[in-house]
């Protein structure tokens, strides 16, 4: 995957909500919103349907943080999608998960990760690219998502998507 460097350096319009947070947090271009937001702490935020909680708040998660730019890319009429990954983490793609793995004698697991999508390229604006992480460039499953979804999959919602806890809530309905 690539780093928001490569994305495009488009300069911003006022165009809707999203663009004017962007535009008073200081961002120029879509690379520059792309920079603001790698810089962010990760952590979730109060909301998980509400976008602006990423700014606001100065913190996001890979799903909220790529959402947020996809939601700037739409209102810019970038061309940029939204993906959803599942891909095998391990400790040479996610540095630290290996102790948790070893305690149950795992080697991967699958693990879920949003990214976007420019020119045909893999972007993530939450994972820093360094010589001594493996990046993340095989996929079991991709698919391409809407940034108001990104709370239906978390929560195990989407079509096609089932999860313990989906299963749980439908069962004590």
């Amino acid at each position: 995957m690539l780093t928001y460097a490569a994305l495009p350096d488009t300069l911003l319009k006022p165009a809707s909500e999203v663009s004017a947070d962007f535009l008073r947090a200081g961002a120029r271009t879509y690379r520059d919103a792309a920079s603001i937001v790698y810089q962010l702490a990760y952590g979730r935020t109060s909301s998980r349907t509400d976008l602006s909680a990423v700014l606001r708040e100065g913190r996001g998660t890979c799903s909220s943080k790529q959402a947020l730019l996809r939601q700037l890319a739409s209102e810019q009429r970038i061309p940029v999608k939204l993906l959803l990954g599942i891909y095998l983490m391990k400790e040479r793609n996610t540095p630290g998960v290996g102790v948790v793995l070893s305690k149950y004698q795992l080697k991967e697991i699958p693990e879920a990760h949003c990214y976007i999508v420019y020119d045909d390229q893999r972007i993530d604006v939450t994972r820093p690219v360094t010589t001594s992480v493996e990046p993340i460039d095989s996929f079991l499953h991709e698919e391409e998502i809407s940034p108001p979804r990104i709370g239906d999959y978390k929560n195990g919602d989407a079509p096609g998507i089932s999860s313990p806890m989906a299963s749980h809530r439908e069962s004590s309905s």
